[in-house]
Parts: C-alpha cells; structure tokens; sequence
C-alpha cells in the first residue's frame, strides 16, 4: 500500500496569513517541512491583494470606529491602544526581515503616509476633540495633532478644502508616521523567501477537497485544479488560512470548536483615480466616521495608495452583497454553508441586523451619480471622468452563536483553534493584515505549545520580537526606542530622524 506525503505542516491559501505563519515557523525551527496549497494560480490573489483592500497600516491613528463613544459621551481608546501595539509588533517582525535581507527595499510594500481623522458638525467635533484629548495622553498617540483652523486643513488636506460652504464647522487630526500598506506585495516577498529555503514548498491551482483526522493529525486531501488529480499529504498541523473559504474547510474538518459558526459575505467596492494631477494634491489617509445606521466596516476613507511605484487615491469603501465567499468564489459559498448548528445564529443575526440589510441593499441598488455625491462630501470638486469603480475583495464577517440573542455579527477577527491544536482556522475581517503577526503569535502559543516555551524558540521570539504588545501598551521608552528602530529598518524614517521622531 502506497504511503501518503508527510510534512509537518500545511497551510491553506497562500494569503498573508499563512504566508506570515510559514515563514515565522520557519524563522522559530528551520527543520519543519511544510507546504503551502493556493486555489488561484499565484500568490495574495483576494483578499491580499493590494486593490482588494485599503492598504492602511491599521494602528489606531485615523480609524474613528476603534474609539467609541460611550453614551455618557467619554472615549474609549482600549481597542485603539491595543491595535497601534499590534502593528508595531507587525512591524517589529518586517524589520527584523528586512535586516536579513529578506526583502530588498521594504519601500516595495510599506511607504510613510500621514493618517488623518475628519468630522464634521458640532456632534462630530466634540468626540474627535475628546478622541484627541484621550490618546494624545498616550505614548503611541503623542505625535497627534488637532485643528479647526481651516487654513491648516488647507495644509493638511488641499484636496478636500476647495468648494466647501464657508461656514461649515470641521475638524480634524492628524499623525505624520502612519503608513500604507501593499498586503499583495508583501505576501509575495515572503512567499518567495519561503520558498527558497529547504523543506517548503508554495503550490498553485490547488482545491482542498477533504479533511481527515488521522491519529493526532490530519490527512489532507489536494486536488490539482489543472489536470483533475487528487494527492493525499498527512499533516501534524493544518491552518486553515483561505480567507472566505476558511469557513466551509473548518465546518468540513468537522472540529468541535467550529461548530456553530457561519458567515456573512459582504463585498467592497471603491472609487479610484490615477490622474497624477489629482493624486499629487492628497497625500494622506483620511478617516471619517459611518453613517448614522451604517456598519462599521461603512466608514468612508481618502486614501493614498501607493501599488508597484504608483500612487492612486481610493474613496469608500461601498459595500454590496453576494453569496460568494471569495472573489473567485461561487454563488453557492453561503448556501452550502449553511448546517443545522449554525441554522440558528444565522437567523437569529438575520433577525437582527434587518438595517444592515436594508443598508447593503441600498449600497447595491446606488447608481455611480450617487457614489460620486459620497466622495463630494469629501472632495467638493470631485469630476466623474477622474474616477472609475474598482470591486474590492469579498470580506465574510462572522456570525456566532450566542447565549442571550442566538447568534450575533462580528466585524473582527476569530482564530479557532482545534482543542489538541492539530488544526486552526482564521475567519472575519478588519484589522486583520495589519495586525497578522499577533494574531499569528497567538495561534504558534495555542497549537505549538510545548516549542513555544522552550528555550530555543523563546530565545528567538525575543532576538524578532524586542518588545510585545503589553510591554508596547505600558512602557514609553521602550515603545519609542523599538518603533523607532523598526521604522529606520523599513525605510519609514531615516536612522537619524526615525529617533528623533520620538525623542
């Protein structure tokens, strides 16, 4: 009886996950045989990809949903914190890589790009004033400025000035070192490390077509898409990194923990522009707040985007409604997932959230003439010949089961995990590039346990690792001192301003 491949690990989708997980794995023990297995014929082709997201470096600086708004008025910045130590820990682990040569330039995907909050109206200023008031106190959030001076807007923002009532009450704040991000770019640069090393492989056109449990681990089943063949690799542990497709191979692996989960497909849409003579006068990322009754994935953004050395703008995102679960994916995705332990909470959240329906219905329904009146609220003098619409990737929030409503809609990022730590799956959406690498430290602790806390790998988590996220949270100095020399390692600041920045 033929033998099926062995390795150590498998890794689904070749997104910036796993491509994040195989090479820390990698870094941690360079003996683990791995493979990694992509449904698309290359690397970072949905949700990765650079035109499928917004490419903000998500630290908490601009996005105004990471602070909210209690009803006695006060500002949470816990979630905003905690976010801006998670990219810096992101960062940490680019720099160390770039330090060795990884990457060539880093500025191939990372690129300084101040992020800036704006609000309008009286409601609107007084939380972005107590937003500011509240970070400003906080080492990450020293460097924020704040304005209601229109002339320094004009400064900030000369885009967004021109064509704006005159008595129109405005705010704003800004942060010089926030960045974008070319996720797409990115991946690749670490997919091809990868698979320059000993032991790891990165194959395309590949379906997972069936897990089993197989003693202590897992037989995965992995159809070639091309030529029809099936080949069956035994894996100690498989992660489940496929974005959409997550889900559907977590209720195949028929785990305990996945039970109960469904998901809800949401698609993006944004406006672009590529005329340098529009481009060249926005060179920020500007936040604004959702919608009364819109969701919080809603929230209308400006952003500069820098793709393969060119610089864009992106306005939205417009969200719609498909059942695909991915981009590439099929109509069937969200009925097929449907199983009798999630029945409930999908109902329950359809229940529930009937405003975000009707919202994704009117988003859907909304003529190009209507989108460009969105971006004028932004940019008064917006011209439509100057944008086009691009289709984003597909984002399938989560929906889980929950004791008092049934089941609720997440708009984060859930890592499940096997209870012997022989599988993982990633679902859900935003902040999740920008912060991958905590969430990927996370999963090597839950399901590596034992290598995890042995000297060895201790040893190395702290030669990538100077500074943690708690350690980042609480202690100034050294928040300064480790950000500053992550940013001179990415090209981010040079060597001697980058110090400076936070002296």
């Amino acid at each position: 009886m033929a033998h099926n491949e062995a390795v150590d690990v498998v890794l689904v989708g070749a997104g910036i996950m796993s491509a994040t997980l195989a090479v820390l794995l990698k870094e941690l023990d360079p003996t683990i045989k791995l493979e990694v297995v992509e449904l698309m014929d290359s690397g970072a082709a949905e949700s990765s990809n650079p035109w499928n997201n917004a490419g903000t470096g998500h630290a908490g600086l601009c996005e105004l949903n990471y602070t909210p708004q209690a009803k006695d008025g006060s500002v949470d910045i816990k979630k905003a914190v905690h976010i801006n130590a998670q990219f810096e820990v992101s960062k940490q682990f680019w720099a160390y890589l770039a330090k060795k040569g990884t990457f060539g330039s880093a500025r191939a995907f990372i690129n300084p790009v101040p992020h800036l909050s704006y609000v309008e109206g009286d409601k609107g200023i007084d939380f972005l004033k107590k937003r500011y008031e509240m970070l400003k106190q906080h080492h990450a959030f020293e460097t924020m400025e704040y304005t209601e001076d229109k002339a320094k807007m004009n400064e900030w923002m000369p885009l967004m000035m021109p064509g704006r009532p005159a008595d129109q009450h405005i705010a704003a704040t800004r942060v010089m070192h926030g960045t974008d991000v070319n996720f797409g770019a990115l991946t690749n640069k670490l997919l091809k490390h990868l698979a320059s090393g000993a032991d790891a492989q990165v194959k395309y056109c590949k379906r997972v077509t069936d897990l089993t449990r197989n003693g202590s681990g897992w037989t995965v089943t992995i159809k070639d898409v091309n030529s029809g063949n099936s080949r069956k690799v035994d894996a100690r542990f498989v992660f489940l990194g496929a974005g959409g497709a997550a889900l559907p191979l977590l209720q195949q692996s028929g785990i305990e923990e996945g039970k109960g989960f469904g998901g809800f497909p949401v698609s993006g849409q944004w406006l672009r522009c590529d005329n340098p003579e529009v481009v060249k006068h926005h060179q920020a990322k500007v936040y604004s707040q959702a919608a009364v009754g819109s969701p919080p994935m809603s929230v209308p953004h400006l952003d500069t985007r820098v793709v393969d050395g060119k610089t864009s703008l992106l306005f939205g995102p417009y969200a719609g409604f498909t059942t695909k679960f991915l981009k590439h994916g099929s109509f069937l995705d969200l009925p097929k997932s449907v199983r009798a332990g999630n029945i409930g909470p999908m109902l329950a959240v359809a229940r529930d959230n009937m405003d975000l329906t009707k919202y994704l219905m009117s988003e859907v329904m909304q003529s190009m003439e209507q989108r460009l009146e969105s971006l004028r609220r932004f940019y008064p003098e917006a011209k439509a010949e100057d944008w086009r619409l691009e289709v984003a990737g597909q984002r399938v929030q989560i929906i889980k089961k929950d004791p008092k409503k049934g089941g609720v809609l997440q708009f984060g990022t859930e890592l499940v995990s096997a209870a012997d730590g022989s599988l993982a799956a990633l679902l859900g959406a935003s902040p999740g590039a920008s912060v991958t690498v905590s969430i990927m430290l996370e999963l090597i602790e839950r399901c590596f346990p034992e290598q995890y806390r042995s000297e060895a790998w201790t040893t190395k988590l702290k030669e990538i690792f100077p500074a943690r996220e708690k350690a980042l949270e609480t202690d100034a100095a050294l928040y300064r001192r480790v950000s500053a020399q992550s940013d001179a390692a990415l090209e981010l600041a040079p060597a001697n301003t980058a110090a400076e920045h936070y002296a």
